[in-house]
């Protein structure tokens, strides 16, 4: 997940826009990899017990996100729980980098759509910021996809009757001569339903939440005249990235879980969604759809505050010459 930007904080509190053709781009990938990397490497053992937790069959005795955890350290250790890091990591830069030109620069042009018609500030918040977070995912999908594949087949390799790998490479060779490219691109469309409503969910509640909660606060319009302190910014901020990640994850697990099953099922074991959804509510019924709810809700909230905290920090050395707090 990634998090608010200045310059949909900019819009939010009512500053002078920020020009995206001024930014300088090497300095803020650079440093925003660096620290983007550091909390995939925190928050990545969230991913793995999530992802068992939503293939776990009815047989399967590692049913809650402790059970997982214990079983990972039994079995594999504390580098168990970083199975496909190195994948994921590979393919994040390059799909991370997609996202934030995406994201920055539809915000920008999102805003100017919605200001005409003379919304609330919520809601146009929400839309902007919802339009920016779809148009962002659909644009990284291209390149996430197959690593996501990779990375979940080796997080379960050897659980619950899955297929074990030597690596990435070892996967990514297997499902080619299986099925093809194709096979890298397994559960691709399900990817967009997933992830595409996921980022527009998250940011449209993260966007109108923040706002709602600046109006509560007694701050309207007036933030350039009377700015607040940076805690109670990062503060707000924090709140909104826990409310989007509720609401986030509350709406699409039950596309993810689907979407994580037929991305990890060997070529023998192929189903389609129809037989994927059949198999799980007759496993646990219909909150069977909800597997790997609390980590993923966990890793949506922590992520995106994360992420936006590292803005903060980027938006100092960065931004400091466009606006002040």
């Amino acid at each position: 997940m990634v998090m608010e930007t200045p310059s949909s904080r900019v819009q939010s509190f009512g500053l002078a826009e920020i020009n995206w053709d001024r930014l300088d781009k090497t300095k803020f990938y650079a440093l925003g990899a660096g620290i983007f990397t550091g909390v995939t490497t925190t928050l990545y053992p969230v991913s793995v017990v999530k992802t068992r937790l939503q293939v776990a069959s009815k047989d399967t005795a590692e049913r809650s996100a402790y059970s997982v955890i214990r079983g990972i350290l039994r079995t594999d250790g504390i580098s168990g729980l970083y199975r496909g890091f190195g994948t994921v990591i590979t393919g994040a830069i390059p799909a991370r980098t997609i996202f934030l030109t995406t994201l920055e620069t539809t915000k920008v042009a999102a805003f100017k759509l919605v200001k005409p018609f003379k919304l609330s500030d919520t809601t146009e918040s929400a839309i902007a910021n919802g339009i920016a977070g779809m148009a962002a995912s659909l644009s990284s999908q291209a390149v996430f996809v197959p690593i996501d594949v990779i990375s979940q087949k080796l997080m379960v390799q050897g659980y619950a009757g899955h297929a074990k790998y030597s690596g990435g490479l070892d996967v990514a060779r297997k499902i080619i001569k299986a099925d093809g490219i194709r096979g890298l691109y397994r559960g691709f469309g399900l990817s967009v339903v997933t992830y595409s409503p996921s980022s527009a969910v998250w940011w449209a509640s993260y966007g109108s939440s923040q706002t709602l909660v600046w109006s509560l606060l007694g701050h309207g319009a007036d933030l350039e005249k009377h700015p607040p302190s940076q805690w109670k910014i990062v503060l707000v901020q924090a709140t909104g990235g826990i409310i989007a990640g509720a609401t986030a994850s509350s709406i699409t697990t039950p596309l993810d879980t689907i979407k994580t099953r037929l991305q990890v099922m060997g070529h023998e074991k192929r189903h389609s969604v129809r037989q994927v959804v059949k198999n799980l509510i007759a496993d646990d019924g219909w909150m069977g759809l909800y597997k790997g709810l609390g980590p993923r809700f966990f890793s949506m909230s922590a992520w995106g505050t994360s992420m936006i905290l590292s803005y903060e920090y980027l938006s100092k050395d960065f931004f400091s010459t466009f606006y002040h707090f």
